[in-house]
C-alpha cells in the first residue's frame, strides 16, 4: 500500500457515515487507544466491514468483529438492506474450550471420509440424505447435526461427533494438517484417535447492503460496499469459495466506482454541524451506568442462537424480537469508563448497538420470509415457496427503527448468461463434497 500511496489509519472505531443532503461525505471516528476523533472527510466511501455471524452463540467469526457494524452504519445513513434473513450455518464448528466455541472444523474432514455419529452412536446422516451421507450439502448437514442435538442425541458439550480415525494418521496429517493442530492446541485431542464433538456454527451472511450490481453504489450519494456487508450475490445459500472471489472482483468494482465518482465530484457539501452531532453522539455514550456491554452482548447472541438460529419458526422469532427489544432497554444505561486501557467500553457498546439492529432486521426477515429457502429453516413452513422468490428489503422508519420488510421481484437471469447456464445440465454428485 505504501508503494501506492495510500496511508492506514489503524485502530479506529468508525462511529457513523457523515450525511449531508443525500450523499455521503465521509466517517467520523475515534481512537480506540487514546479517544481522539477524527472527521474523515471524502468525496466517496467504500464500506468493507463483514458481515453479521458474531450475533450467534457460536461462530466462526473471531470475537470482536462481525456484529454488523457497517450493515448498521448504512442502515443509519438511510441505505437499504436486503435479505438479511439468509444467513450460512457452517454444519461444523468447535464446542469446547468456550473461548474457541464456533472455530471452524473444515468440511474437508469429511470430504476426506469423516463419518458424523450422535450420542448413541448412529450414523444418522442415512436418515437426513441416505445418497450422499456426510458428503451432502452445508445447509442439510447444519440441519442434520442441529436436530440430531436438538432432540437430546449430542455429546456432553452439545455437540455431535466427527470421526476420521478410520483413514489413519499418516493422511489426516498430510491432508488435515492444520485440523490435527487445532484440536492438540484447543483440547489436547489427537483427531487421529478419538472424535471430535462439532456443532453447527453462523459462518456467512448472504444478506446485507443493498448495492448496484456494476458499481457496488448504495442508495446514498457517494457510498459504495464491497464484500460480505453486501447482498444480492450469493442468493440463499453461498457456495464454498465464493467469498474470496467476491473481494476481488467487487472490491476491484467498488474501488474504481469510487475513484471515478471522487474524480468527478465539483462540489461536495460537508456541514460542520453533521460532524458535530457525531461527536456529540459519542459524547453522550460515555458515562457511568448499572449494566455492561459485554453480558449484554451474550444475552444477544443467545437469543439470536435460540430463537433465529438453524431452525426458525413464528413463535421463536416472535419470542426472539421481545427479548431484543429487552435488551435494547438496557443499552442506555451501558457504563462506558475509557482509561489508560483504552477506549474499549465504548467500541463494544457501539457492537451492542450495531448488532441489535443487524440482529433485529434479521428477524423480521425471517418472520417475512414464510417458507424454507436455501440456508433459511422455517419449522413451521417446511417447504419452497415459489410466490416468495423475492428479496426482502427494509430500512430505518423515523424513529431508527427497522421497518417491516418488503418484498421485491428477483430480476431474471440476463440473457447473455443464460446459455450458460443451460450448457451445463445435470452435476453427477455421487461421491463428491457438496459445497
Amino acid at each position: 500500500m505504501a508503494e501506492l500511496g495510500i496511508s492506514i489509519v489503524d485502530e479506529q472505531y468508525v462511529s457513523q457515515l457523515l450525511i449531508a443532503d443525500g450523499g455521503c461525505f465521509g466517517a467520523f471516528a475515534f481512537d480506540l487507544h487514546d479517544g481522539s476523533r477524527t472527521a474523515f472527510v471524502a468525496d466517496a466511501v467504500v464500506l468493507c466491514g463483514g458481515g453479521h455471524t458474531r450475533l450467534w452463540r457460536r461462530s466462526s467469526s473471531r470475537r470482536d468483529e462481525n456484529f454488523g457494524a457497517a450493515m448498521a452504519l448504512a442502515l443509519r445513513a438511510g441505505a437499504r438492506l436486503m435479505d438479511m434473513e439468509l444467513v450460512q450455518f457452517h454444519p461444523t464448528g468447535m464446542v469446547t474450550p468456550e473461548e474457541a466455541a464456533g472455530v471452524l472444523v473444515t468440511e474437508a474432514v469429511r470430504g476426506e471420509g469423516g463419518r458424523l455419529y450422535n450420542a448413541n452412536g448412529e450414523r444418522y446422516m442415512v436418515r437426513y440424505d441416505p445418497q450422499r451421507m456426510e458428503l451432502s450439502t452445508r445447509d442439510r448437514v447444519a440441519l442434520a447435526n442441529y436436530t440430531e442435538i436438538a432432540e437430546g442425541r449430542g455429546g456432553p458439550h452439545g455437540g455431535v461427533f466427527l470421526d476420521i480415525t478410520h483413514v489413519g494418521k499418516e493422511l489426516i496429517v498430510t491432508k488435515l494438517p492444520r485440523m490435527y493442530r487445532q484440536f492438540i492446541e484447543y483440547q489436547m485431542l489427537d483427531i487421529s484417535r478419538e472424535p471430535m464433538e462439532v456443532a453447527p456454527t453462523a459462518h456467512y451472511s448472504m444478506g446485507g447492503i443493498v448495492v448496484d450490481h456494476e458499481t457496488h453504489a448504495a442508495d446514498i450519494v457517494g457510498l459504495y460496499a464491497a464484500g460480505e456487508c453486501t447482498a444480492g450475490l450469493h442468493g440463499a445459500n453461498r457456495l464454498g469459495g465464493n467469498s474470496l472471489t467476491e473481494t476481488i472482483v467487487y472490491g476491484r468494482r467498488a474501488g474504481e466506482a469510487a475513484a471515478a465518482f471522487s474524480v468527478d465530484s465539483d462540489v461536495t457539501v460537508r456541514p460542520r454541524r453533521v460532524i458535530d452531532e457525531a461527536s456529540r453522539e459519542l459524547d453522550e455514550m460515555v458515562r457511568p451506568g448499572s449494566e455492561l456491554a459485554r453480558p449484554l452482548q451474550r444475552a444477544l447472541r443467545d437469543a439470536m442462537w435460540e430463537c433465529c438460529g438453524v431452525t426458525r419458526n413464528e413463535a421463536s422469532l416472535r419470542d426472539g424480537l421481545a427479548r431484543l427489544d429487552g435488551i435494547r432497554g438496557a443499552v442506555a444505561d451501558v457504563d462506558v469508563r475509557p482509561s489508560a486501557e483504552g477506549w474499549s467500553d465504548l467500541a463494544q457498546l457501539l457492537d451492542l448497538r450495531a448488532g441489535l439492529l443487524a440482529g433485529e432486521t434479521t428477524v423480521r426477515g425471517a418472520l417475512a420470509r414464510r417458507e424454507s429457502r436455501g440456508c433459511h429453516y422455517r419449522t413451521d413452513y417446511p417447504e419452497l415457496d415459489s410466490a416468495l422468490q423475492l428479496s426482502f428489503h427494509t430500512q430505518l422508519d423515523d424513529n431508527g427503527r427497522p421497518r417491516d420488510p418488503w418484498g421485491m421481484p428477483i430480476p431474471p437471469v440476463p440473457g447473455e448468461l443464460q446459455p450458460w447456464l443451460d450448457r451445463v445440465g445435470p452435476i453427477e454428485v455421487a461421491n463428491r463434497l457438496l459445497e
